[in-house]
């Protein structure tokens, strides 16, 4: 709704765009007190504040992406790197029918949990010691760019689910075989 009373502003008539500004300031103020609030939330269970510690020690993984990621996917460390990759929409999906063999895509799951980790794996790229040399190879094999991203995106998750799973803190070395 932010974004959509954003793209309204500049095409509306001047008198409307003093409302369009107050509803704006609203909205903004309206998701710093919700994310203030999730974050209190988080912060008072030992539990949650434990998983969100896990998270942020990812390089690449920040505050707002671990709340996310905690608030969007509760089977975190309860379910196999396949089903935690189908049910976030990173699992290759076939459109076979009869002898036609079509591409593998990614579609469905959550997608609110695929676009922060598409973010996080952005960072990744850059920055985690594990994460960076897979893009790299998969770049030098001939990959496009968004399919190695989305490659990184779900080694990323399977990495975490791993992680919350032992209740382990990140270590490159052992994320390699993840």
């Amino acid at each position: 709704m932010l974004t959509a009373e954003k793209n309204r502003l500049p095409g509306a008539p001047p008198p409307v765009r003093k409302d369009i500004k107050a509803h704006i300031q609203w909205l903004e103020k309206r998701l710093r007190d919700t994310d203030h609030q999730t974050r209190l939330k988080l912060e008072a269970n030992p539990n949650w504040r434990a998983k969100d510690d896990l998270l942020q020690g990812v390089p690449g993984i920040g505050e707002t992406t671990a709340t996310s990621l905690l608030a969007s996917l509760p089977e975190w460390g309860r379910i196999n790197r396949r089903q935690i990759a189908a049910l976030v929409g990173l699992a290759p999906f076939n459109r076979d029918s009869g002898q036609f063999r079509g591409k593998r895509t990614i579609w469905g799951g959550r997608a609110q949990v695929r676009c922060s980790l598409y973010m996080a794996t952005i960072s990744a790229i850059r920055c985690n010691p594990v994460i960076r040399p897979f893009y790299q190879r998969l770049r030098e094999a001939g990959k496009p760019p968004k399919v190695a991203i989305t490659a990184c995106m779900r080694k990323l998750l399977t990495i975490l689910n791993v992680m919350m799973k032992n209740q382990t803190a990140w270590d490159p070395g052992y994320s390699i075989n993840a």
